[in-house]
């Protein structure tokens, strides 16, 4: 069975990086590069008609920002979007704004096919979503009984990390259900209102606050070693020492998180 090509768009300001990633796309088999824009007013007007599946959105524009088109884009034409950025900070606003991805210019071919990766996923999700109302709809008018809508799972931060089917903590994202391993993730840490689930090579950003975590995770496994972090027990390779009573802890993934001070009674769970 042949793919359905991803319609795509580019929209950045710069003439240079557009044709750069034009280049890269075109190798891509299942995506078809529908148009390019050269600022925020072009893509809104894209969007509305071309509608595409897909679109790479660069953050600082003149005039109409990234963020700003999709202030101005109808919910249901809003493509699925990658942000492509040259500065780091604006990572936490991109997963926010429910982008599946966000790449730093220069762009990295390796972070492009991820991305590209976690784009498939996202869409095999939202069918496979897709497939289930049509199953509710077709079994409420078997039973004529009221069924349940994906629209009304759980969305609050402690329904959704009920939700540990399997040993797995359910995330919404719009209206996708990602399901993470307990055993796969390595670190939580705080980033605002937000925060992100490390698991192994993914992360994943959840709307909640330290305290519905700890109160919703097995603390035989998940123990707090900063005010902002919380550690799989698990993942855990090494403890290094470090100044002042602190300790870094080296996982399996290879990130570095600090054990601080306030924590140091924790050190022993991991000898």
């Amino acid at each position: 069975m042949t793919t359905q090509q991803l319609r795509t768009i580019i929209v950045d300001d710069e003439p240079l990086a557009r044709r750069g990633l034009e280049l890269r796309l075109q190798q891509i088999p299942d995506l078809l590069l529908v148009a390019q824009c050269r600022n925020g007013r072009e893509a809104v007007d894209a969007i509305n008609r071309l509608k595409p599946d897909l679109m790479f959105l660069d953050v600082q524009m003149p005039g109409m920002d990234g963020f700003e088109v999709l202030k101005k884009t109808p919910e249901d034409l809003l493509p699925v979007v990658i942000f492509v950025t040259a500065f780091d900070q604006y990572a936490i606003n991109a997963f926010q704004a429910n982008a599946v991805d966000y790449l730093l210019k220069p762009i990295e071919e390796s972070r492009l096919h991820q991305a590209l990766f976690r784009v498939r996923e996202r869409r095999e999700q939202a069918q496979a979503l897709g497939h289930r109302q049509k199953l509710l709809a077709l079994i409420g008018g078997l039973t004529g009984q009221e069924t349940p809508d994906v629209e009304d799972l759980p969305s609050t931060p402690a329904e959704l990390l009920a939700q540990a089917h399997s040993g797995c903590l359910s995330i919404k994202d719009g209206g996708c259900i990602t399901r993470v391993s307990y055993a796969e993730i390595t670190h939580i840490d705080a980033a605002g209102d937000y925060m992100c689930v490390h698991a192994d090579d993914d992360t994943h950003i959840l709307r909640a606050t330290m305290k519905e975590l700890e109160e919703q995770l097995n603390p035989a496994v998940f123990t707090r070693v900063h005010r902002s972090t919380i550690v799989n027990i698990d993942a855990v390779r090494e403890a290094r020492p470090h100044i002042n009573g602190e300790h870094y802890l080296l996982l399996r993934n290879g990130d570095t998180v600090k054990l601080s001070r306030s924590y140091k009674d924790k050190i022993a769970r991991f000898s």
